[in-house]
């Protein structure tokens, strides 16, 4: 029997709120019936959503007086948002009656405010934000993706280390494969960092396979992560998104131009749909935010239903894991291996 759990859920945050987050919420519990979610947030705007008979089961709600914007600044929501529904779903899993929390809202402000309320795991410098993304074999999970934007070989030698145990609880890999984002795969390519990085990861005992470039994000099935500092990350997960719209809407414009085309599109739709649903991000969506104190998962501002259910589910899984638990064991051994040697 899985063990029941409770997951804040930040009501109010992303660009669709409660319109979004209620019926994920009254959708996830009747596929998993055994945990409780707690939705934060205005009671008047969460009551719109709410069925006015037949409440869910293991759903309650926990008011919050404020809400923080999507362009907010990070320093802002931290001084002036103490009543928001990020920070009260925040403190909910600090004092121990929610297990999770899974926000949608502005990711400054949430990376900015879990840090200072859940605080850090021991022997971890930093935070990094991990999600998974399509690829040939599967999907592969990368990090950082926009919470350092400066990082040093340190750094980027415990982004693997957390990214490998996240991996092996989710996909269920015993020792994921670890590749570190360069310009090229010949030794003398890179900046110092990296060339540190890369030194520190074939002394570990990480299943650490060197460097990968850019396309092998999605075109080498040799590794299962790829590491790599938060603004070379963001830059690459935004272009992976824009080239995704960009071809999508290449195949609409190409099969919806005359009658023959929009024949042939016809004759395709099962292959397009297949392809749509392999390379669809909902399916993608929930990014970890590892290394605090917590399991705290950030969702796609603009996700639907199906996608923001997604991200229920990844924090639900890390929680039952203990995934910062292992992660902090993982990295005090990392650390006393080093220093042995």
């Amino acid at each position: 029997m899985t063990e029941a759990i409770t997951i804040a859920l930040d009501a109010m945050g992303g660009d669709h709120g409660p319109s979004v987050v209620v019926p994920a919420a009254i959708r996830y519990l009747k596929e998993h019936p055994e945990h409780a979610l707690i939705l934060v947030g205005r009671e008047e705007a969460l009551g719109q959503y709410l069925p006015k008979s037949d409440f869910p089961k293991g759903l309650s709600i926990r008011h919050a007086s404020q809400e923080v914007g999507m362009d907010e600044l990070p320093s802002v929501a931290l001084r002036k948002k103490k009543d928001s529904s990020m920070r009260v779903a925040l403190n909910l899993v600090k004092s121990g009656e929610a297990d999770a929390c899974v926000s949608a809202g502005n990711t400054g402000a949430l990376m900015a405010t879990a840090r200072f309320v859940l605080k850090m795991l021991s022997n971890v410098d930093r935070p990094a934000i991990i999600t998974a993304l399509p690829c040939v074999g599967g999907r592969t999970w990368m990090l950082d993706l926009g919470a350092n934007v400066d990082c040093s070989a340190e750094h980027l030698f415990q982004f693997a280390v957390m990214g490998s145990e996240l991996v092996t609880v989710l996909d269920g890999i015993e020792r994921p494969k670890v590749g570190l984002l360069n310009i090229g795969q010949e030794e003398i390519k890179g900046n110092e960092q990296v060339k540190l990085a890369d030194m520190l990861l074939r002394d570990s005992s990480l299943n650490y396979m060197g460097y990968v470039e850019g396309d092998d994000i999605y075109l080498n099935e040799e590794v299962d992560i790829v590491v790599t500092d938060g603004f070379v990350g963001n830059v690459a997960l935004k272009t992976s998104e824009g080239v995704a719209k960009m071809i999508r809407g290449y195949l609409k414009e190409g099969f919806t131009r005359n009658l023959f085309t929009k024949i042939a599109g016809l004759c395709a739709l099962p292959i397009l749909k297949g392809l749509s649903r392999r390379i669809d991000p909902r399916r993608y969506n929930g990014a970890s935010l590892l290394g605090l104190r917590g399991v705290v998962v950030k969702s796609h501002g603009g996700a639907d239903v199906l996608a923001y259910t997604y991200a229920i589910d990844i924090a639900a899984k890390a929680v039952l894991a203990n995934v910062s638990g292992r992660i902090e064991d993982r990295v005090r051994q990392h650390l006393q291996q080093s220093v042995s040697a």
